[in-house]
């Protein structure tokens, strides 16, 4: 039973910084692309950051620079480090793991997902004002 647990949301104003991470259990972590998507009120879902089991990393071009994704393959935790937030950013993360392994990298799985392809947390809540 896979289960991805998200927690460090919160709010904070313009400018400033949030850590959320994800607690991954009954997957095995290291051998398929993770990361995090985002969804804003009254817009789809999108992927904000990947990374794969090699090391690669991908990121959305609104986060490039501002966000950092790691993992700490000891803790099966996922991190995404969130620096000069903007009201833009505000939303539920969700922490995802690719389900089928069908991705040829973390770029390739944030653009041709589909939703049901991926295991899903619950999601964390982000306010920046």
């Amino acid at each position: 039973h896979v289960q991805l647990v998200e927690s460090g949301g919160g709010s904070v104003q313009a400018g400033g910084s949030l850590r959320p991470s994800c607690a991954a259990s009954g997957y095995t972590y290291s051998s398929l692309c993770m990361g995090w998507f985002r969804q804003a009120p009254g817009k789809q879902r999108e992927a904000v950051a990947a990374i794969d089991s090699d090391g690669s990393i991908s990121y959305a071009a609104s986060v490039k620079v501002r966000f950092t994704i790691s993992e700490d393959n000891a803790k099966n935790t996922l991190y995404l480090q969130m620096s000069n937030l903007n009201v833009d950013d505000t939303g539920v993360y969700y922490c995802a793991a690719d389900r089928l392994g069908s991705a040829l990298n973390p770029q390739h799985w944030m653009t041709r997902y589909r939703e049901k392809d991926n295991f899903w947390g619950q999601g964390t809540q982000v306010t920046v004002s």
